[in-house]
């Protein structure tokens, strides 16, 4: 069985589904739909600074943003668990056990390869970024990234390339779709983001394909290992390495961008979608030896005989 069909090991009834997303997914959705026609007139970076003001530290008002993603974490394994009758293996992968080796893998490719096109960019132009490391909040900073991060990306990886993929690919019978949906929706999701309204549309190029790479390693790898991986390594070094004013991960990072606005950031926008991301991906299948792109990408999905569906816990 592949790392769709593993959703026919649990129970499927429409209400269950609707069910879960509305109350894994229900408070992205309301947030989206409130900017997308209330927001015009708020000013979001003019909002977050006033909140930052209100509040002890950065490392706080950071830990508070994060703390929804491991609630809701929780109860979308929750229900899976329950509601569904699923094992949480068969939401992570098609292997008999989650291979740990390709998440540290994916996280080390993403850390090692934005190091180098951070240290590129300093040595070509170190007015850019200016080093603001302060040792006690940069180490606070660094536990509760390592605590909570990895829950955070969970939730968006375990709601969007496993939970939904999934559940649209069992009901579409075919795996394009879930893919573009689910990249598009990740997308969305990111939509109230400050970078938004600063930088502008835009930045939905990065998010959208961002959610494109991490839907294609799920479905060409059969399971969400390498996009835990890389979306850890990628979040973690977005809160710690460099931070902007405009950024929606306003912490205690070592550097901080000079510049007041986001327009000259535009080409580190493009640039990992259009040619560092297919690098990264021809990287992965050379490992793991891919092949069959397009009956992973593009082929039907079918139900399994049913002794297949038995879960292996």
């Amino acid at each position: 069985m592949n790392y769709i069909q593993q959703a026919y090991k649990g129970e499927n009834e429409p209400w269950k589904i609707v069910l879960t997303l509305i109350l894994v997914s229900g408070l992205f959705v309301g947030n989206i739909i409130y900017f997308m026609f209330f927001g015009d007139g708020i000013d979001v970076i003019e909002e977050q600074k006033k909140l930052l003001e209100m509040i002890p530290s950065k490392n706080f008002w950071l830990a508070i943003n994060l703390l929804p993603f491991v609630i809701l974490l929780g109860l979308l394994f929750l229900l899976v668990k329950s509601l569904h009758k699923r094992s949480l293996l068969s939401l992570t992968t098609a292997r008999p056990k989650v291979d740990w080796s390709r998440v540290a893998f994916s996280f080390l490719l993403i850390v090692i390869t934005a190091l180098v096109l951070f240290g590129i960019s300093y040595y070509s132009d170190p007015s850019l970024v200016e080093l603001q490391f302060n040792p006690l909040k940069f180490t606070i900073l660094l536990i509760i990234s390592l605590l909570m991060f990895p829950l955070q990306i969970g939730l968006e990886e375990y709601l969007f390339r496993g939970y939904l993929m999934q559940q649209v690919g069992i009901l579409v019978k075919n795996k394009w779709f879930p893919l573009i949906l689910t990249s598009v929706l990740f997308g969305l999701l990111h939509g109230a983001n400050p970078e938004v309204a600063e930088i502008g549309s835009i930045i939905m190029v990065y998010y959208i394909g961002t959610g494109l790479l991490l839907g294609i390693m799920t479905l060409m790898d059969d399971g969400l290992e390498l996009a835990l991986g890389f979306h850890f390594g990628n979040n973690l070094l977005a809160a710690t390495l460099v931070t902007a004013k405009w950024s929606a991960l306003q912490t205690d990072a070592a550097f901080v961008y000079t510049a007041e606005e986001a327009s000259t950031q535009i080409s580190e926008i493009v640039l990992p979608v259009l040619i560092i991301y297919p690098i990264l991906l021809f990287i992965l299948a050379k490992k793991y030896k891919w092949t069959n792109w397009k009956d992973k990408l593009f082929g039907k999905v079918k139900a399994p005989p049913k002794e297949n569906y038995k879960i292996i816990e």
